[in-house]
């Protein structure tokens, strides 16, 4: 099967998810051709059956914003063509389905299938803002396929949009090989401290200030070191938060990481405070790594998180919530050890990648038998 995949390539859950599922597909002996702007961040080195064609904007004076919309729609027909690709699977309604299906008119007489994966905010922030409402919806009504990464954003698609498009649910997955427990600690911070760690893209829907309250009240409490592993618009405001607490020396940015595998097993709380969440890949990867999670209860986030089993759950905006739950895991070693064996079997039981990528496989062969 060659399969076109189009994504953002810079960090963030749904850029990573389609990376890691097209180097699965090529592996499993699929063509995969990556389109988009520039290489996506966890697409480095030589991989077999997989090709990367970037899309280039011509800056012209007309244009006071470059049309990268229509400007990926012809490449993506133009690789459609050339490469004579089977299916374009598409990460992200706006403005990813909106140029595939460009490009599908493109094409025509010639055929090709258009399968989109909706991660969240595609659907919760921007589709669902008025100026974007209708081209979104006529994005997922027009592609052949569309999958959703929680039941609960494809419910709330189904709400928003009214579409009548089959909405396929699919979760996010990882590969336990990869994302596991360390065998001992001791990259980060001082012997007898307790890391809180947050992986985020830094966008105000994570609530990062909350993580820094949070974090706060725990440091408060016991010798501990918070760790932010990423970048993004609020990373001013919260590093103003940590100098308003006085706890610089207590805080760590690590800016945005290629391999997250090899950090997340030094934490021993993994803290979430979102506002909305569709899945929580980041938790998800940490689970794997036999973390338990502390996180806000929103989204598709329970969906991934057993209370009680394998971490906590709090009501959004709960910093008090965040603090305390995390402080009995992180005060009780037989508690963290139980909850974070149950995080990991949770992770390979239920978002394996052996399990979760013939999913998508089985998918595409039932779209391109319409």
């Amino acid at each position: 099967m060659k399969i076109g995949i189009t994504c953002y390539p810079t960090y963030g859950g749904s850029g990573a998810v389609a990376t890691e599922l097209g180097k699965i597909l090529a592996w499993h002996g699929h063509e995969v051709h990556f389109i988009t702007y520039s290489l996506p961040f966890r697409l480095q080195g030589f991989h077999e059956n997989i090709f990367f064609h970037e899309v280039s904007i011509l800056p012209y004076p007309l244009f006071k914003y470059p049309p990268y919309d229509l400007v990926l729609a012809v490449k993506m027909a133009e690789v459609a063509a050339y490469e004579n690709l089977d299916l374009l699977h598409v990460h992200y309604a706006i403005p990813h389905a909106v140029s595939a299906f460009l490009a599908k008119e493109i094409l025509k007489p010639k055929r090709i299938k258009v399968i989109t994966t909706l991660h969240g905010t595609d659907i919760t922030l921007v589709g669902s803002d008025e100026a974007f409402k209708a081209i979104t919806k006529v994005a997922i009504e027009r592609s052949d396929g569309v999958t959703a990464v929680s039941e609960s954003l494809r419910r709330q698609t189904l709400k928003l949009f009214g579409v009548n498009n089959e909405i396929v649910t699919i979760p996010n997955f990882i590969c336990p090989e990869e994302y596991k427990p360390a065998a001992k600690k001791c990259c980060i911070g001082e012997k007898d401290e307790k890391i809180v760690m947050h992986v985020s893209n830094f966008r105000p829907v994570k609530r990062t200030d909350l993580i820094v309250e949070a974090f706060a009240k725990i440091n408060a409490k016991i010798r501990s070191r918070l760790v932010f592993v990423g970048e993004g618009p609020e990373m001013k405001h919260t590093q103003e938060l940590i100098v308003q607490h006085k706890l610089q020396d207590k805080v760590e940015f690590m800016g945005n990481q290629d391999n997250v595998a090899r950090i997340l097993p030094e934490a021993d709380v993994f803290m979430m405070a979102s506002d909305q969440e569709a899945f929580g890949l980041a938790a998800l990867e940490a689970m794997s790594c036999g973390i338990p999670v502390v996180s806000t209860n929103v989204g598709g986030v329970p969906e991934l998180i057993s209370d009680g089993q394998c971490g906590y759950l709090v009501p959004p905006g709960d910093v008090e919530g965040l603090a305390q739950k995390s402080l009995a895991i992180l005060r009780d070693e037989e508690l963290a050890r139980k909850l974070g064996e149950n995080a990991r079997r949770i992770a390979l039981d239920k978002f394996d990648c052996s399990k979760i990528v013939p999913k998508y496989e089985e998918y595409y062969t039932k779209v391109l038998s319409l």
